[in-house]
């Protein structure tokens, strides 16, 4: 019973987060840029950074995702194969071709190389203090960072503008936390009991 009441909690929450992520995309259209200048040198130091193509009113990670592969990271874009699979994570450059993907989001090719980050930018409705992570209620973010803890370290971090923080995001025993979260207003890491 505890899981059907978070779950009707967050559909809720997502109906109005939604709006307000709009509201705040209008009001900061540089906060990508602010974000990316307030990051931590500590992020340069990942080899494979994982990002995603920024749908609707998401924060845009591309700025930050320049910024690290200007210090040598290479750069992955997440690929649904299957809806109710993990994402896979495909190489790209600018310039690149894209294709719709499970979702039909616009997603690297399917033929291009598949690499496992250890930086995972995830976009998102809203974060709490705790590190807690509301996604689009897909589960597809809660399922890819699972399997890859599973397989080894990976550092998890929110990208959001900073009035998507809310008091607490409803809990499920699936949902996956952030180690840290970037705003245009500054970066705050979470500590974790994994």
């Amino acid at each position: 019973m505890v899981h059907a009441s978070a779950a009707t909690a967050k559909t809720a929450l997502r109906l109005a987060l939604r709006d307000q992520r709009k509201v705040l995309k209008s009001k900061a259209p540089d906060a990508a840029e602010r974000a990316a200048a307030l990051a931590p040198a500590a992020l340069e130091a990942f080899g494979v950074v994982a990002g995603y193509r920024p749908q609707g009113a998401e924060f845009d990670p591309g700025p930050l995702m320049r910024r690290l592969a200007q210090v040598g990271a290479r750069l992955v874009l997440p690929r649904a194969s299957h809806i109710d699979a993990p994402l896979d994570f495909h190489a790209f450059q600018d310039g690149d071709a894209f294709e719709l993907d499970a979702y039909r989001i616009p997603a690297p090719p399917a033929a291009s190389p598949i690499l496992i980050p250890n930086l995972v930018i995830v976009p998102l409705l809203a974060f709490d203090a705790q590190g807690g992570r509301m996604g689009q209620g897909a589960g597809c973010y809660d399922r890819t960072l699972e399997a890859l803890r599973a397989a080894g370290p990976v550092f998890v971090l929110g990208l959001a503008y900073a009035g998507q923080e809310v008091a607490e995001i409803p809990s499920e025993a699936h949902d996956q936390k952030l180690d840290a979260i970037l705003t245009e207003t500054g970066y705050r890491a979470f500590e974790q009991d994994f």
